[in-house]
């Protein structure tokens, strides 16, 4: 992997990788010059026992959802190209111009409710520079690479003593809210666990120490066993419809040896994650002979220096679906009651994806 760290002039990194050498002459372009200080902060919610990040700088972004919302709309067909420089290199990586989380960040109202300035990073990954492809799209050697950035972003902002998290994610497609064509995903870099990370590490942990493993490798151990949801197989990874999915179409993806983080793999692992990653998105984009949106995050052990022995990081999808020509989005009792009402079976969907068969060579 050959990287260039650049400085826009505004200030922002901008961090360039290749699987070839990048020209020294490269320029980091912005879309001003001067640099902007967000102050985004976080206000404690008592009944939800939670952060909530408040950034309404985010307004003021230079690209916005529709204001009348239409999933069947065009996306916008604004590109990116003050933020990425001409060049040769594959993946581009760089602040966000308008974070919902900031290092600098030093100011928060005083309130009735316990309130703390958001210190943290937000970070845009674009997977190429060619506006008209997608992850799926990518070859083997490019998604490898990417894989590579993911891991090298994960350490990273890791090290950084204000950083207890680190969630790369993908909201792909206009029906996830995305107003950019360029394929790109994001990194936020958290002052905390995240409360759906912290509920998670503690169940693990108390499965772990009664079991002697974590909860995902008795579920690979069952899904393997059972074989109905599986999507994806081979030597290190597995890819399946989990048997409590909440989505329909939903998938996880995860080593079969417990790793704690995409760090921990070694090169022939990097190589099964890419190729089950490739097979998982063609797969959804041939269901319907269509771009398949999808939220992609990753759940990996925290990077606050406490080792969790328990910790087996792993991938989830979630899709909005078709049913009946609609879109099926949450509703009252998922954002409202968080218990989720799934209109289908897992095995159903599970049955859908295996029998598309797809190529990723």
């Amino acid at each position: 992997m050959h990287k260039v760290e650049l400085t826009k002039p505004d200030g922002r990194a901008l961090i360039l990788y290749s699987r070839s050498e990048i020209p020294k002459n490269i320029q980091a372009p912005s879309p001003q010059n001067e640099s902007t200080m967000p102050e985004p902060h976080l206000r404690w919610h008592p009944l939800r026992g939670q952060w909530v990040a408040y950034a309404s700088h985010r307004q003021n972004r230079t690209f916005l959802p529709p204001k009348e919302y239409n999933p069947l709309a065009p996306m916008s067909s604004e590109k990116i190209p003050t933020e990425l420089p001409q060049g040769k290199y594959d993946v581009a990586v760089f602040e966000n111009l308008f974070p919902t989380f900031h290092l600098k960040s030093k100011l928060a109202p005083k309130l009735f409710v316990p309130t703390a300035p958001a210190q943290g990073v937000c970070e845009v990954v674009v997977f190429t520079q060619d506006t008209k492809s997608s992850l799926s799209k990518l070859s083997l050697d490019h998604i490898n690479l990417l894989v590579d950035v993911w891991i090298d972003r994960y350490q990273e902002l890791g090290k950084r003593k204000e950083i207890k998290y680190v969630m790369p994610f993908e909201n792909k497609g206009i029906e996830m809210g995305v107003t950019l064509e360029h394929p790109h995903g994001q990194i936020y870099a958290y002052p905390f666990i995240p409360p759906l990370a912290e509920k998670e590490l503690n169940l693990n942990k108390k499965f772990y120490d009664e079991k002697g493993k974590s909860i995902l490798e008795d579920m690979l151990e069952n899904e393997i066993k059972d074989k109905k949801r599986l999507i994806y197989e081979d030597a290190h990874t597995l890819a399946f419809v989990p048997v409590c999915a909440r989505y329909p179409y939903e998938v996880w993806m995860a080593p079969r040896k417990r790793l704690p983080s995409l760090a921990a793999m070694n090169p022939q692992e990097k190589t099964s994650f890419s190729r089950c990653l490739k097979t998982v998105l063609l797969k959804y984009d041939k269901l319907w002979d269509t771009p398949f949106p999808y939220l992609m995050t990753f759940h990996q052990a925290p990077t606050d220096g406490i080792q969790r022995a328990e910790s087996h990081f792993h991938l989830e999808f979630y899709p909005p679906y078709r049913m009946k020509g609609r879109l099926k989005y949450l509703a009252g009792t998922e954002l409202g009651a968080d218990v989720f009402a799934n209109d289908s079976l897992p095995e159903e969907k599970a049955a859908e994806l295996q029998a598309v068969e797809v190529s990723v060579d």
